[in-house]
């Protein structure tokens, strides 16, 4: 049984956060503005979906959708509104966004809760580098209607007013870890796991039984580079190797790379952004790699969603999208500890 003064509503436990649950909302309507002033279309997507996301890591909430006659379909609550929205770009909206909620079974820390709020947004005929420029813009507006000077957390400080740090993934290789990233990757589409091992043991850092390129890759990354990101001012890392290209494009001009960018503040991940693969055949090759990766690490996969692959094939503009995490940006903007600090009520 609960008790009462330890309840996160009990009037003097919710008062606490009362200011902060209000910062809150001045934040998510600084945001509702940032997007009208540029001509955005705000958005709404169903929660239930066929495929909930195909990355090999993210576990979802299933359950069953049933037809008044009896009919049974399994769904599940998505991890992301990603899939829906662009198929809002084929119908032909050209910018979009939406602030969703999403679903992440198994994730729960100061910086993770099981059920989340999203921010999407999607541009036609763009690039990724214009959404580098919406993330300046944006985060500066979060932060002033926080009535904030900077971004705090775990100690450090993060100021979005001066020019931000802009790094490739190779670039941040080289500096943190000393080796070129991109060598061990003789092809690209294959890299090679035991270049990337004799970089990693000269730092330190060893290969684990059972690692692929992948694995080993952001262990050394998540050691060794993400906590130095975002110290004084945001960091924006991008050109990721092709092989992480998840559904962003091979970058024109080197197959190496592709077009994604991740945002760190404070040495926190924030967003995670693509100029969008538009291919349906390569979309669906990769779909097929996460499957099959998600079933040698868990025994299990989850469906393709056919009628996104419809959508790709019938004629997806050339467009950017990206995903930010509200509540990591409210709790930095207001040096919240964690996030259950600034959510409204948690999943118990």
């Amino acid at each position: 049984m609960t008790n009462p003064a330890q309840a996160w509503w009990h009037p003097e436990r919710f008062a606490a956060r009362r200011a902060t649950l209000e910062a809150r909302g001045r934040i998510l309507a600084a945001i509702r503005g940032f997007f009208a002033a540029q001509g955005f279309l705000e958005v709404e997507t169903p929660a239930l979906q066929v495929s909930p996301g195909l990355e090999p890591h993210l576990m979802a909430f299933s359950t069953e959708l049933r037809s008044p006659e009896g009919e049974v379909a399994v769904r599940h609550l998505h991890t992301s509104p990603e899939f829906a929205m662009k198929k809002l770009l084929v119908a032909g909206l050209p910018r979009i966004f939406q602030l969703a909620h999403v679903f992440r079974n198994g994730e729960r820390s100061r910086t993770h809760h099981p059920e989340f709020s999203m921010l999407e947004w999607y541009r036609t005929g763009a690039t990724y580098l214009d959404l580098m420029a919406d993330c300046e813009n944006l985060l500066r507006a979060a932060l002033a209607a926080a009535g904030a000077g900077a971004f705090t957390w775990q100690g450090r400080s993060c100021d979005p007013a001066p020019p931000w740090e802009y790094l490739t993934v190779a670039e941040a290789f080289e500096r943190f870890c000393g080796f070129d990233v991109l060598a061990t990757a003789p092809d690209p589409a294959r890299p090679d796991l035991e270049r990337l091992a004799v970089a990693s043991r000269g730092i330190g850092i060893e290969p684990h039984p059972g690692d692929d390129w992948e694995d080993l890759f952001f262990r050394i990354f998540l050691d060794r580079i993400e906590p130095q990101l975002g110290a004084v001012m945001p960091t924006v890392l991008y050109d990721y190797p092709v092989s992480l290209a998840a559904l962003s494009r091979p970058k024109p001009g080197d197959p190496r790379l592709a077009e994604r960018f991740e945002l760190y503040v404070c040495g926190l991940e924030l967003a995670n952004a693509f100029g969008e693969l538009t291919d349906a055949t390569a979309q669906r090759a990769r779909f097929a790699a996460d499957q099959a990766r998600k079933r040698t690490l868990y025994g299990y996969d989850y469906p393709v969603d056919e009628d996104f692959l419809a959508a790709l094939e019938h004629g997806m503009p050339d467009c950017a999208g990206i995903a930010l995490g509200i509540d990591r940006l409210i709790m930095l903007a207001i040096g919240a500890a964690s996030i259950d600090e600034v959510i409204w009520a948690p999943v118990m």
